[in-house]
């Protein structure tokens, strides 16, 4: 958040021609006196008023306000004469938007060959020489002001094949990373309408912001169809995203840290945070009051604080164990190292700084927005497996881990619709634990839980994995055999009565052999199906327990 403010100040004090080319001369740069009132343009062009050209300083020209007219002259030690490269002349003028200019040379105007955006309301104006410059050649620019913009005025040479090639370019980069973002911001907006997260309307909210941000700091967005309605607003256009951005990522780092569970105030200071934003988007109306300076100090103020601010919640949060956070904080460490880069390099006058601003940043906020979707993805997941959590919870009993009565009936009902649909059959054991009663009786309840959860594992050895096994009631289990008839039950019901009496529990006195009872029901042998099975099988068992115990009973027999 930091970046928005500081580094449209940074491109204010530090700003460098982006077209300039590597050598050019300097012009010496006189004033028109505008005491003799505003001179034709065929007067000062044939130099009839060179004698009225004084020092030149942009901050006396604007404090004046009014038309002014300035006088270039390429100075006899220039080292290498303008031009005297490949390619077709040109001048290159790079000032605000709120100046709009005509250059004369050789008594004639020049023609504007293009006009090229750049950051902070800048851009560069683009004229076609006739020939190189040399030292000695005058040039004459006349200015008309309407209304407010950068106070930026700087001349330069190059080529304009060059020139035309860098700034295509540039527009590239910008129009791909504004493209990225919104693409990320209309996805994570058409999530929302399925999901419903209140997570994914705040991203596509963040993001869409800043990809506002970038086409409008980047001049960019002022030349692009719908976008160029905000042109009149020159720094309100991407001042007023930033702040709304602000507000955005407030109320985002908020969520995704789950700052609400883990620290409310935390929590409700990003709510109080993200109202300073949106009060500082509107704000921007105290610059018709002169009051833009302290606006823009206020604001610096608000997007540092915030950002170290942030640093530090979500780096605590990510300790704490949350990846959303860790996600987040990797993305935000990204964005404001290539803030504080940019904003660096600008201030120092570095030849790399244009590097950074138009491919840099632009890219770190594109790889921002991938590692907080990252990061979002990994709260789903997070959540996700909670929920499965409570579902696994709520469907198994949990003294045993295997399924509770009420998923035991329901996912019978499943296996015994698929099985009828498909023609096949369906068997079901009922397993009644022999003796429990006295178990209990005798070594105590812990001792009784002990041997419940004991038989267990043998059971489950011999299920495949389309079998299910559930706990019944006490020290009842039934267990649901997939496409088996009885040919097939049967023996595997012998097999787990046998497992069951190898079991031995130990820790309560006397080591506890366990044996138990078994009920076969099958769907082939008796017709019926659901809940009708359960009780032909319930009714083997007692046919088992009356026959000495440990024993399988088929339901089948029992019938004839």
């Amino acid at each position: 958040m930091a970046r928005c403010w500081v580094l449209a100040w940074a491109l204010v004090c530090g700003g460098a021609a982006p077209f300039a080319a590597a050598a050019v001369p300097a012009f010496e740069i006189g004033r028109l006196d505008p005491a003799g009132g505003d001179a034709s343009a065929e007067v000062v062009a044939r130099g009839a008023l060179d004698s009225r050209f004084g020092d030149y300083s942009l901050r006396e020209v604007r404090t004046h306000g009014g038309p002014f007219w300035l006088r270039l002259t390429v100075p006899d030690d220039a080292a290498t004469p303008a031009g005297r490269t490949s390619g077709a002349p040109a001048l290159l003028l790079e000032k605000g938007r709120h100046l709009q200019p005509e250059l004369y040379f050789d008594h004639a105007p020049l023609p504007l060959a293009t006009s090229l955006p750049g950051f902070s309301g800048v851009h560069t104006a683009v004229y076609a020489l006739p020939r190189a410059l040399v030292p000695g050649d005058v040039l004459y620019a006349h200015f008309d002001v309407s209304g407010e913009g950068s106070e930026t005025l700087r001349f330069s040479t190059g080529t304009l094949d060059a020139v035309l090639a860098r700034g295509a370019e540039h527009t590239r980069m910008i129009a791909l990373a504004f493209g990225a973002l919104l693409a990320v911001a209309v996805a994570a907006l058409l999530i929302w309408f399925v999901l419903k997260d209140r997570l994914f309307i705040l991203y596509a909210s963040l993001f869409s912001l800043q990809a506002l941000y970038i086409a409008y700091l980047s001049g960019e967005g002022f030349d692009w169809p719908l976008l160029s309605v905000a042109a009149p607003l020159t720094a309100h256009a991407w001042n007023v995203p930033a702040a709304l951005s602000g507000a955005a990522a407030c109320l985002f780092v908020r969520e995704i840290a789950d700052l609400r569970r883990y620290s409310y105030r935390v929590y409700r200071i990003y709510g109080w945070l993200a109202v300073l934003f949106v009060l500082l988007a509107f704000s921007n109306v105290a610059t018709y009051f002169d009051l833009g300076g302290v606006v823009a100090a206020i604001g610096n103020l608000l997007f540092i604080g915030t950002a170290v601010f942030t640093l530090a919640v979500a780096f605590l949060a990510w300790r704490r164990g949350s990846r959303p956070a860790g996600w987040f904080l990797l993305a935000w460490v990204l964005l404001e190292a290539f803030t504080i880069a940019t904003a660096l390099r600008l201030l120092s006058g570095a030849e790399d700084a244009q590097f950074l601003m138009y491919y840099g940043l632009p890219l770190s906020m594109v790889a921002a927005a991938i590692l907080i979707a990252l990061g979002v993805a990994d709260r789903l997941r997070e959540q996700r497996a909670a929920l499965s959590e409570a579902e696994r919870h709520a469907q198994t009993d949990a003294l045993t881990g295997v399924l509770n009565r009420r998923s035991l009936i329901e996912r019978l009902e499943v296996a015994c619709a698929r099985a009828r649909a498909r023609g096949l059959p369906i068997a079901l054991l009922f397993i009644d634990l022999d003796h429990f009663k006295e178990i209990n009786d005798t070594w105590g309840h812990p001792a009784g839980d002990a041997c419940l959860a004991a038989i267990i594992p043998p059971i489950q050895a011999e299920l495949r994995q389309s079998d299910a096994i559930g706990r019944y009631g006490g020290e009842e289990f039934v267990v649901i055999l997939s496409s088996a008839d009885a040919a097939a039950a049967h023996p595997i019901a012998q097999r787990i009565r046998e497992r069951v009496a190898e079991v031995v529990v130990g820790g309560y006195g006397k080591p506890i052999r366990l044996t138990c009872s078994i009920g076969v029901a099958t769907s082939d042998a008796l017709g019926v199906w659901g809940e009708h099975l359960i009780a032909h099988a319930d009714a083997a068992v007692y046919a088992a327990k009356r026959a000495g115990r440990n024993r399988v009973q088929v339901a089948s027999a029992l019938a004839a």
